[in-house]
């Protein structure tokens, strides 16, 4: 009930627009059946040989019923349709303002194919709302109040079972339709979500499938998904069938009912007989105002599942919060770690135990280690893409829970070792960390993160579509357009997490060379396991299983027998063997 009354309150400031649709609605429904009625008054009227004039207003009323009902049933479509579409596009706008503030640490839960079906199925589930299930139930209550007053004019009798009839066969064969289908239903959601996910999984990670001959399997689960959601529609399907059949039943010992009550009546002169068929056929009218009530409740049950699993996002607490009265974060501030632990769940390891560090305004500091140490945490924490578990990470001398997100990551750019550029050109993607950057300084950006190669070989330049998630370049050069667009940013705090992963030896070293070199003056984390150009840098804190258990320059650390220095001969190693 509470999942009912809160999508019906997503109507209410369409409740002109939904009143003026059901006045549609029901003029539809009355223009149709006056058609039948009238008509089947004039005819029998005209067996009676009158003088035509005696049927000049049923005539003309014909007329008027045939040519309104296509301008009505036309106005119908279109207002209803357009509250839909409001309706809809209302939605995905507040689920995915909802959606932003959990990324990525209450999103994390969720699978991207499932968050992708919520986002698009379900929210198309929840047009039904008002075109299959709340505006049929409104034009149906009022029309067969119209339906009343038309019998109670003839016989009472007739407008008591005339209603029953149309509660029977309107709202009774439905809910039996709907408790057949629930379960069915609510399952069909389920294995959609489910398929749907495996979809995208088997589609982004296709190349590793293949690679490791493993795409049979995901073949095999995604055959038995589709055969489950077969089933359950084939299912529904049926119920569908048997819904309609009972409505038809009911429509046809509606008609024969109203017939067989009416002719007594005509017989001792109560109902005069050229109303005979027109009572039939008012009858028969009235069942179209009904009739899609079959499909609202059959709705109503996939509707109610999908407004719960779109609740289920909206009402989720994001775990990070901007404080009530946020504090301007400084433009040059030290940043500094207190006795900081965090793990991602209560009841996991921790991930940091217990690190304290600090990076003062305009120095260079490293972070390094093996992979799994726990160095990507550091970024995270510090964007607040999560909070600490205890401790405190300070921007100059507040807590950075005292700032607001959106001022904290205005103040901080960053390059993660996982790039994400978004299908659109290449100047979009640079502009999302500059909008009003001109082109002299993209081409700028780009010669500075040595793209200048690449950008001379694109045939658009930077009209370039660079297509799904950027697949179209190397990983390297992915990654020097993550930097390209930190150097537009023009952040005081710098964060390079794994920054020349995906580069070779060489142009790591050119690139690393000229970071340092544009980043000077500026405070910069450089978080890496690739132990290049630390020469250069302030200070090097070694990483181990969530703890910092070596610190100093890289003169100091290599002259002593710690990780830095076996981590450093590995490397050494590699490199001459390469």
């Amino acid at each position: 009930m509470k999942t009912t009354t809160r999508l019906l309150g997503f109507l209410a400031p369409y409740r002109w627009w939904i009143a003026l649709a059901v006045f549609f609605g029901v003029l539809t429904v009355a223009t149709n059946t006056g058609l039948l009625a009238t008509a089947a008054y004039l005819i029998s009227a005209a067996a009676l040989h009158p003088l035509l004039i005696e049927l000049t207003a049923a005539i003309y009323l014909v007329r008027i019923f045939g040519i309104s009902r296509a301008f009505v049933r036309y106005a119908e479509r279109i207002v209803s349709h357009d509250v839909t579409f409001r309706l809809l596009g209302n939605l995905r706008a507040q689920l995915y303002t909802r959606l932003e503030p959990l990324a990525p640490a209450r999103l994390a839960a969720y699978r991207s194919g499932d968050l992708l079906a919520r986002m698009i199925r379900d929210i198309d589930d929840l047009q039904n709302l008002f075109q299959q299930v709340a505006g049929p139930v409104l034009i149906a209550v009022t029309s067969a109040v119209v339906m009343v007053v038309a019998f109670s004019l003839f016989s009472p009798l007739l407008a008591v079972v005339g209603l029953a009839f149309l509660v029977v066969t309107g709202a009774g064969v439905p809910l039996l339709a709907r408790s057949l289908g629930r379960e069915a239903g609510r399952r069909e959601l389920v294995v959609r979500a489910e398929l749907n996910a495996q979809l995208i999984d088997g589609v982004q990670g296709v190349q590793d499938l293949l690679a490791l001959g493993r795409a049979g399997d995901q073949r095999q689960r995604i055959a038995t998904l589709s055969t489950e959601l077969s089933g359950l529609q084939r299912r529904m399907a049926s119920i569908t069938g048997l819904e309609q059949a009972l409505s038809d039943l009911g429509t046809s010992l509606a008609l024969w009912t109203i017939l067989l009550l009416a002719i007594p009546l005509v017989g001792d002169g109560t109902i005069r007989g050229v109303y005979l068929a027109t009572l039939g056929l008012i009858m028969l009218g009235s069942f179209e105002a009904v009739r899609p009530l079959g499909r609202a409740f059959q709705f109503l049950g996939r509707t109610l599942s999908a407004g719960e699993r779109v609740f289920e996002i909206v009402d989720a607490e994001p775990e990070i919060v901007d404080p009530a009265t946020p504090r301007t974060a400084p433009v040059r501030a030290s940043l500094s770690f207190d006795d900081v632990s965090f793990a991602y769940g209560p009841d996991e390891t921790l991930v940091l135990d217990h690190v304290s560090l600090e990076l003062p305004p305009g120095k260079h500091l490293a972070v390094v280690g093996p992979s799994g140490a726990g160095k990507s945490t550091i970024a995270n924490l510090i964007v607040r893409f999560w909070d600490p578990t205890s401790g405190t990470i300070r921007l100059g001398e507040h807590d950075l829970r005292d700032f607001a997100q959106e001022d904290l990551r205005a103040h901080v750019g960053l390059v993660s070792q996982n790039t994400r550029l978004f299908t659109n050109t290449l100047r979009a993607n640079l502009r999302l960390a500059k909008l009003d950057a001109t082109d002299d300084e993209l081409h700028a950006a780009l010669h500075r993160a040595q793209l200048g190669d690449l950008l001379a070989r694109l045939p658009e330049g930077l009209d370039t579509w660079i297509g799904e998630q950027g697949l179209r370049f190397s990983g390297g050069e992915r990654q020097r357009l993550a930097i390209a667009r930190l150097l537009l940013k023009d952040a005081p705090l710098i964060i390079l997490d794994e920054p020349t992963a995906n580069l070779d030896p060489l142009t790591e070293r050119d690139l690393l060379a000229t970071l340092l070199d544009l980043f000077h003056g500026r405070s910069l984390l450089l978080i890496t396991h690739r132990l290049v150009r630390l020469e250069q840098l302030d200070e090097i804190l070694v990483l181990d299983h969530g703890r910092i258990i070596e610190r100093g320059t890289h003169r100091a650390l290599t002259q002593s027998d710690g990780l830095y220095q076996r981590m450093l001969e590995v490397q050494d190693e590699v490199f001459a063997v390469g």
